[in-house]
C-alpha cells in the first residue's frame, strides 16, 4: 500500500466524473474502500486521508464532484470516501 497509489486514486476522482459517483454512489465507507482497492489501487484509508490531508477545501470540492469546477460535496459529509473519520 502506499501514499503514491492513494495520489493516483485521488487524482482520478478528481477527472473521472464516472469513477468518483460509482464510487461515492456506495453508502458504506468499507465498500467504498474495497471498490478502490477492486479498481487497482493499492492504499488504505489512512493514505487516502493522509493525501487528502494536502489538497485545499476546492480541490476536495472537485473530488466530491466528480473533477467538476466548482462542485461541492453536497451532503457528502465532507467527502468522507473510506471512513468516518476521513476528512477526504
Amino acid at each position: 500500500m502506499s501514499q503514491e497509489q492513494a495520489h493516483e486514486f485521488i487524482e482520478k476522482m478528481k477527472i473521472d466524473a464516472g469513477f468518483s459517483e460509482r464510487i461515492m454512489a456506495l453508502d458504506d465507507p468499507q465498500a467504498r474502500l474495497q471498490m478502490i482497492h477492486d479498481e487497482g489501487f493499492d492504499c488504505s484509508a489512512e493514505e487516502i486521508d493522509a493525501v487528502s490531508a494536502e489538497l485545499s477545501k476546492t480541490e476536495l470540492d472537485e473530488v466530491a464532484a466528480g473533477g467538476e469546477p466548482g462542485g461541492e460535496a453536497d451532503g457528502l459529509g465532507g467527502c468522507r470516501v473510506v471512513n468516518e473519520t476521513s476528512s477526504f
